[in-house]
């Protein structure tokens, strides 16, 4: 596979064979209850708990932009939560919360687990919710830190 594939569908169900990883971007404030996130949660309560306790405990570990952790959810099923936001918007918000630096950080983390476990990455249009990004922006990251490492990327549009 050398491009995205896109589909409509749900990427909590994500389609294929083999082992898959749903990949979603977080906050760096420990906050999980928007967005995507409530999706993920609905179907496994895993990586709210595992984001959760990572934030938590930021002191003695990896958490902050640019970081990426695994929550295994199936026999063939992972979570990738991807530090990929400086904190959320708000009312008072000027700008966006996206960071492109720390996606593509994630990203390079996501890739090398992908390699490890022979799997492929299902995701949403990841930084282009509520982290304000662009996609024009972010899918060339995912190109180039996946793709072309042979990693099969199924995005999903939700709808019609």
């Amino acid at each position: 596979m050398n491009a995205i594939e896109y589909v409509r569908g749900d990427a909590t169900v994500p389609r294929g064979k083999g082992i898959k990883v749903v990949a979603h971007v977080c906050n760096d404030l420990g906050g999980w209850g928007k967005g995507f996130v409530l999706a993920v949660s609905r179907r496994w309560p895993e990586p709210e708990a595992a984001f959760r306790r990572w934030h938590r405990e930021r002191a003695r570990n990896d958490f902050g932009l640019g970081a990426a952790q695994f929550v295994r959810v199936e026999p063939y099923v992972w979570v990738a939560n991807l530090v990929g936001q400086r904190g959320i918007r708000t009312g008072r918000s000027t700008g966006v919360p996206v960071r492109y630096e720390a996606i593509d950080a994630a990203l390079a983390l996501l890739a090398d687990k992908a390699e490890e476990l022979g799997a492929s990455v299902h995701m949403p249009r990841i930084g282009c919710g509520l982290a304000g990004g662009r996609w024009e922006r972010v899918e060339p990251l995912i190109t180039g830190r996946l793709v072309e490492r042979g990693i099969p990327v199924t995005v999903y549009d939700v709808g019609a």
